[in-house]
């Protein structure tokens, strides 16, 4: 392993049930109770869910339907992402007196790169209990953190002991950490892989470390020289302040299914102005539109067509989808349209800046 690399260290910081602790903290009638941030009607979808609604299976992406038959007294709140995102700046700022090296994944969790840090502490742990001290006596919300030598193991380690914990796995100990973690547990192996790696008898990181790359490369396809490195601890990707945006989308999902073309041209005009608005903001503009059209069976489809000028204007945008909608015959009913820009102008702008962090020193 790389020596530098190996004596990187890096914090994953990612708040407890974040949504929904911003709710419960702002109102404390919800403490202590089920909560669900999102919506609780027919087409309603859970964004997150609190550590009581979890204990009863609600759990983010879920149909709110669902949740609530398998939660009858939960509580559905509208999310208010303005506040969410408000609080996550002070977070940010927080991150900001320990170092430079940030690179946020969202707004409630983050890499954080404290091999050199602006408080001179050698100790990549007590920065990350300090930090999450703070968290909590500044803004009264609880965080999880893992530490590790990079962002793949530091990212598996915060999730082990939520919520309000945090877990080193220094360098010498992350190949037998890796060897004995269940294969669900690798981050970026999801339902669907990690059911293959089984038909393969890959139940965790010491059966993957057993399979050659060749192996590895012939059912999993370039995938697997990734999976042979993680297993390895291999995994030299840095944390980065300036992480730039790829794409720029909008999308709406619809009370009743959509059945007639027009209805969806309806629909497709009001999303191409808030799209507009997006890009304005973001000050970019994109040569590839994109139109994705989610039928009522859950079925996704998408069309793209790429233009040879950079695009931001509304008119433009809706001449460009609606063209794409009548490419095909539109196959069921639709519950959800949606519309993103990618190929973007940014040349060098640094559009997002975003955190990241590094670790045999103090752990």
């Amino acid at each position: 392993m790389n020596e530098n690399v190996q004596h990187r260290k890096i914090i994953h910081i990612d708040m407890d049930a974040f949504f929904a602790s911003v709710e419960q903290l702002d109102n404390p009638e919800l403490r202590g109770k089920p909560v669900a941030v999102g919506g609780g009607g027919e087409r309603g979808v859970v964004a997150a869910a609190s550590y009581e609604a979890r204990k009863f299976n609600v759990r983010s992406a879920m149909s709110g339907v669902i949740a609530k038959k398998n939660c009858p007294h939960l509580l559905f709140v509208k999310p208010r992402f303005e506040r969410y995102k408000e609080i996550s700046q002070k977070i940010r700022a927080i991150f900001y007196d320990y170092t430079d090296l940030i690179e946020p994944l969202s707004l409630d969790e983050a890499y954080l790169d404290v091999t050199e840090n602006k408080k001179g502490n050698p100790s990549a742990s007590l920065i990350a209990k300090e930090i999450r001290q703070r968290i909590f006596n500044e803004l009264h919300l609880n965080a999880s953190a893992g530490i590790s030598n990079s962002k793949f193991v530091a990212k598996i380690a915060s999730d082990i002991n939520k919520p309000n914990g945090q877990k080193t796995i220094p360098p010498e100990e992350v190949l037998s950490f890796l060897e004995e973690l269940p294969i669900e547990k690798f981050f970026g192996i999801g339902k669907v892989t990690a059911a293959k790696m089984y038909s393969l008898g890959i139940f965790n990181g010491e059966n993957l470390k057993d399979k050659s790359q060749e192996f590895l490369a012939q059912h999993f396809k370039k995938s697997g020289s990734h999976y042979y490195n993680i297993v390895r601890g291999i995994h030299h990707s840095e944390v980065k302040p300036n992480r730039l945006r790829k794409s720029v989308a909008a999308e709406h999902t619809f009370i009743k299914n959509l059945t007639s073309e027009i209805f969806m041209l309806e629909k497709l005009e009001k999303i191409s102005a808030e799209l507009e608005q997006r890009l304005i903001h973001s000050k970019v503009s994109g040569k590839t539109i994109t139109l994705k059209i989610k039928y009522s069976d859950f079925k996704t489809q998408t069309r793209s067509k790429t233009v040879p000028y950079f695009v931001k204007d509304k008119t433009i945008l809706f001449e460009t989808v609606k063209e794409l909608l009548f490419q095909e015959k539109v196959m069921n009913s639709v519950r959800l349209l949606g519309i993103s820009v990618t190929n973007l102008n940014i040349h060098s702008k640094k559009i997002e800046k975003a955190i990241d962090i590094q670790l045999k020193f103090e752990f």
